[in-house]
């Protein structure tokens, strides 16, 4: 069963980012998933526009930009000039006026549209740009921080968007939480990709690999 896997990079070691990229690469991960916060949206900062240009230029795989910040119709074109064809951008709905002006200027650059869904958010109030998004990230934990509990509640929205997927064609994504045992339930029934941070890839005793082999390995 193929399934992306995706490294939350604001958990690893910023003192050796360019070691870390490079091993996770060897580790088999699938893309890079960069957090950026503007402590307004989220209380809380986390990775820079210069984090993700230095990412940008350390690797070939993909990027996964998830900008959880205010209005980022301001500030697009200023991810969208640091990325390549094939990256991906999120924005969260709620954080603009018009949500799908922003994702309009996405798709105009060549790059992959994303929505991300907070736990509190329904499908319903989304429904219309999941004809324009390509992905859709869901939050499985409220969004700023790392090391979170699963929120329980979100499996029935997991169970929504599987049954409209299809037909709206768009793929889904679990961040936040995201155990070895979420992987072995949500992969078989259609999650495409899994952002891996605190709780099953980074600060471990193993290393990327071991990690990333055995989640590859799992029996479903």
């Amino acid at each position: 069963m193929r399934f992306e896997l995706m490294a939350s990079m604001m958990c690893a070691d910023f003192g050796n980012l360019n070691r870390e990229v490079h091993e996770l690469e060897k580790a088999g991960i699938d893309s890079f998933h960069i957090d950026i916060m503007d402590g307004r949206y989220v209380h809380n900062y986390a990775m820079s526009l210069n984090d993700l240009k230095y990412i940008r230029r350390a690797t070939q795989l993909p990027l996964d930009v998830h900008l959880m910040v205010e209005h980022p119709n301001n500030t697009i074109e200023l991810f969208i000039d640091s990325l390549h064809k094939g990256d991906t951008i999120y924005i969260h709905p709620e954080a603009e006026y018009h949500p799908s002006t922003t994702l309009q200027k996405i798709i105009d650059a060549g790059l992959i549209p994303g929505i991300a869904i907070n736990p509190g958010t329904s499908v319903e109030t989304v429904r219309m740009m999941l004809t324009i998004v390509e992905k859709v990230l869901v939050m499985s934990v409220n969004p700023g921080n790392a090391s979170q509990m699963f929120l329980p509640y979100v499996r029935e929205k997991y169970d929504e968007l599987l049954k409209i997927k299809e037909e709206l064609n768009f793929d889904i994504y679990w961040d936040g939480a995201c155990g070895a045992d979420k992987i072995k339930e949500y992969a078989p029934l259609g999650v495409k990709g899994f952002v891996l941070g605190t709780t099953l890839l980074f600060g471990k005793s193993t290393d990327y690999s071991e990690t990333i082999k055995h989640i590859r390995n799992m029996e479903f």
